[in-house]
């Protein structure tokens, strides 16, 4: 490799002596180099400014997906569509996508999955966000002990979003904005990081939104608004027009009837007001709008009361004024799905994502209800139809029943995405056809859907191997369920040659990516909802054993769980995890009508364990508490209940557990 100079001695500054040998070690055996050596090796122009701290990955690796975070798979887990739920538009479905939002986007980005290839990137006309607000090392309660701490604090929540900023550009439209909702202690980090990726000249509007509430007495002004940033993504973007209500002095000075403009015979120009009613003032950056008042209200009652939740009205102004029908919003921190429901209403077509299960079971439901929920023109009156149709969606948490259950052609491109292998590069050799290559090596599918009873062992690799060992180049993938494979081993070697099994379901081994696998976690308290979370590579839902049963009684319902163990759950310390400590959530449906799951009520572990939200619990306290109950109990009103009830018992992974008891 040649370099000059000037680059020689950049490099030199940078890395030392052992530096450089790590680095030679690297490119010998084909590791990975870590990101705070490519700065080194391969320097890029600084912008006029910029944000700098430790972790900071290059925008060309991020989107050259060169790190841990990869594009994954959608499988569809339910479309709720035909006749009573109509499409939005001709071959398209509204997405409701579970899992890292990262590798979510990176799927966009690459634009391969048969699901939305073709369909999302470059058309999103609108992406709003509200990420938790991260960046504090830990809130004080009144008396000074720690009452919550951030998982992900300072420069890693930067990266952290600025990871997915940069992909999500890549997927606007040109003509395409996004708006990112935060707060006082990040707002000023996010800025200039949005100037750094979008550009400082496409910044458009510092909108603050401010809203009343009744804190506790303190020695500050007290904290009034929340502050949103908008940015397009080039000069070309989509604007309409919104006017507010003139204040009263303008209107005691000048009516409420629009002006128009008249030139004279003399060629002057002159104001001459209209009959007609005016539209109003343009609107500003500064809005006021209440914020969602108690737990009985309808809007906060059509999202089960979770935590978060913005005003459908917020979201209204910036749908209106950046979309028009038809168009595609996005909102891939969805929460609650004030977004969704109001793109919805809108008659926007939408794509929303979260990492949490009870996100995605909020706005489930909230969309299956949207018709009784309220109208964004009278808040007195209903909304008063149906959703169009969408799709529930998993990323990187797949159900293996359903991998199998694919048809040949199906099957075949879901394994090739999920094991990244470029099938451009096919070819047969020595008689026997191969499906692509990964990292230059050979892929083989085993044909599992012909060959039932048989399974990879030394006699098919024999075989495989007397027509290909001499002809490839030392190493060999084979796809394979494994329940096929008859080795212990991830590979077996014959002469010099490694066979190696992708097994599907595969726990991902260093060989085959460069970072451990990493599960997404699921909250057990609803302090930690806004938890930043990230997940790593995939793998197969692993159902939760639990033992229940159900108590019909004149006036209550009584939901015992007397089990609840999940397969391979450790604590930090690798122990196994014991009897209920790796629960997460429960969700109920008290009315289940045998085909929509529509949450009636969910409760975390440390609800189970009668801890009140305001009580401090970090995860080893709850589990030492779960650990401790013999059974839980969970009482319902009678009257509250139909013919059937519906449970989910999801675990710290994401994996769930469902039963439906008769009530009758």
């Amino acid at each position: 490799m040649y370099v000059d100079e000037q680059t020689d001695e950049i490099i030199m500054k940078n890395i030392n002596k052992n530096d450089t040998e790590f680095l030679i070690d690297c490119l010998r055996t084909g590791k990975e180099i870590p990101t705070e050596y490519k700065y080194a090796l391969f320097p890029t122009k600084q912008k006029e400014y910029e944000l700098v701290y430790a972790g900071k990955a290059r925008k060309e690796d991020i989107l050259a997906d060169n790190e841990e975070a990869k594009a994954v798979p959608l499988q569809v887990e339910k479309i709720f569509n035909g006749t009573k739920y109509p499409l939005a538009a001709k071959d398209w479905h509204n997405l409701l996508v579970f899992g890292d939002n990262l590798q979510i986007l990176k799927t966009f980005y690459k634009d391969e999955d048969p699901l939305i290839k073709g369909k999302v990137k470059g058309k999103v006309k609108l992406i709003y966000i509200d990420p938790p607000f991260a960046t504090t090392d830990e809130f004080q309660n009144k008396e000074g002990a720690k009452a919550y701490s951030d998982k992900k604090k300072g420069a890693e929540f930067v990266e952290f979003l600025r990871r997915r900023l940069i992909v999500a550009r890549e997927i606007l439209a040109d003509d395409g904005v996004i708006f990112i909702h935060l707060d006082q202690k990040s707002s000023h980090y996010v800025k200039v990081l949005m100037d750094e990726i979008f550009g400082k000249n496409y910044f458009k509007n510092e909108i603050i939104w401010r809203y009343r509430r009744w804190p506790a007495p303190q020695k500050n002004f007290q904290k009034m608004h929340d502050v949103i940033f908008r940015y397009a993504k080039t000069d070309d973007v989509l604007w309409n027009q919104l006017y507010e209500e003139k204040s009263a002095s303008t209107l005691k000075a000048f009516g409420d009837t629009k002006l128009t403009t008249e030139i004279t015979e003399r060629g002057t120009v002159k104001k001459i007001r209209t009959e007609e009613k005016s539209l109003g003032t343009y609107m500003s950056d500064v809005w006021e709008i209440a914020m969602i008042q108690g737990s009985a209200s309808k809007e906060r009652d059509s999202a089960g009361n979770y935590p978060t939740q913005k005003p459908e009205v917020l979201l209204e102004r910036i749908i209106r004024s950046s979309t028009n029908e038809g168009d595609l919003v996005m909102d891939f921190f969805c929460g609650s799905g004030t977004t969704l429901a109001v793109a919805e209403k809108l008659g926007r077509r939408w794509i929303g994502c979260d990492i949490g299960k009870l996100a995605i079971y909020t706005t489930q439901k909230r969309l299956l209800e949207i018709e009784e929920s309220k109208s964004l023109d009278d808040s007195k009156k209903k909304y008063g139809k149906i959703s169009k149709s969408f799709g529930v969606v998993t990323s990187g948490l797949y159900d293996l029943g359903k991998v199998f259950a694919l048809k040949k052609d199906e099957y075949i491109e879901f394994v090739k995405r999920l094991f990244e292998v470029d099938d451009t590069k096919v070819k047969s050799i020595g008689g026997v056809s191969l499906d692509g290559k990964r990292r230059e090596f050979y892929v083989k599918i085993f044909p599992s859907w012909e060959v039932q009873n048989a399974s990879v062992d030394e006699k098919y690799l024999n075989e495989l191997h007397k027509n290909l060992g001499a002809k490839i180049d030392g190493r060999m993938y084979i796809i394979v369920p494994a329940n096929n494979v008859h080795f212990i081993s991830d590979y077996h070697e014959i002469g010099s040659t490694r066979y190696y099994f992708l097994k599907v379901p595969y726990q991902i081994i260093k060989e085959l990516h460069k970072v451990q696998f990493k599960k997404l976690h699921q909250p057990q308290s609803k302090k930690q909802i806004n938890d930043l979370d990230e997940a790593i590579g995939f793998h197969f839902i692993r159902q939760p054993e639990v033992k229940s049963d159900v108590k019909v009684l004149k006036d209550k319902v009584a939901l015992k769980i007397k089990k609840f163990e999940s397969a391979y759950a450790q604590d930090e310390l690798g122990e196994k995890l014991k009897n209920f400590e790796s629960l997460a959530m429960v969700l109920v449906d008290l009315k289940y009508n045998g085909d929509q799951f529509l949450m009636s009520e969910y409760f975390f572990a440390q609800d189970l364990i009668g801890k009140k939200d305001d009580e401090e619990q970090d995860d080893e306290q709850i589990r030492k508490e779960l650990e401790k109950r013999k059974e839980i109990v969970l009482d319902f009103e009678r009257k509250k209940c139909g013919e059937q009830m519906m449970a989910i018992y999801v675990d710290i992974y994401g994996n769930e557990f469902r039963e439906i008891f008769n009530l009758k």
